[in-house]
């Protein structure tokens, strides 16, 4: 699995979460997994979640920590637990940075305190399944209470490298796992 931190900064309005959109903007090919800073602004014609769309919550950050995944063998339910396991990575990765065991992972966000922490969603296109996690990097202006990451003093860049490393070393030893063992009868 191909990981790469950009440097550059780009904002996020749920466009990005289509086939290939790794591919075209990052060069990867095959299963991927990108993240990068910028603004999120999702309106409701853009959204994935049906849930939100229909209870009129719109997605709004002035800066998040945005990670994008694109899969091409897992269908959308395995890429779902993908995406519950990088949300408890990002969890535990805020705690050991914090020493805060107060965050919380619920489903596939993250909270402090009732603040919400990040956003994210899983869907599938006709060749592959996708997943948007976006973490708060400020919490001003958002349309819920939220904490970032600025609000524990943690560069982004460094979460970001540490997140994707830990992700794809997971992804890689449950292939190990699996390629191990021997049928039973």
């Amino acid at each position: 699995m191909n990981v790469l931190f950009s440097d550059k900064s780009r904002d996020y309005d749920g466009s990005q979460l289509k086939a290939h959109w790794i591919f075209r903007t990052f060069g990867l090919l095959g299963d991927s997994v990108v993240a990068f800073t910028g603004g999120c602004d999702v309106p409701l014609e853009r959204m994935v979640d049906l849930a939100d769309v229909r209870d009129d919550k719109p997605i709004f950050s002035k800066s998040m920590l945005h990670v994008i995944g694109e899969f091409f063998g897992p269908d959308l339910t395995q890429t779902i637990l993908r995406q519950r396991l990088l949300v408890s990575l990002a969890q535990q990765e805020l705690i050991f940075r914090t020493g805060k065991p107060a965050i919380v992972r619920g489903g596939n966000d993250l909270y402090d305190e009732g603040a919400k922490l990040s956003v994210s969603i899983a869907t599938a296109s006709p060749v592959s399944t996708l997943l948007h996690f976006g973490i708060n990097i400020v919490s001003e202006g958002t349309p819920v209470r939220t904490k970032g990451l600025e609000d524990y003093k943690i560069d982004p860049s460094d979460f970001a490298r540490a997140l994707l490393e830990s992700f794809r070393d997971e992804i890689k030893t449950v292939g190990e796992s699996r390629a191990k063992v021997r049928p039973v009868d």
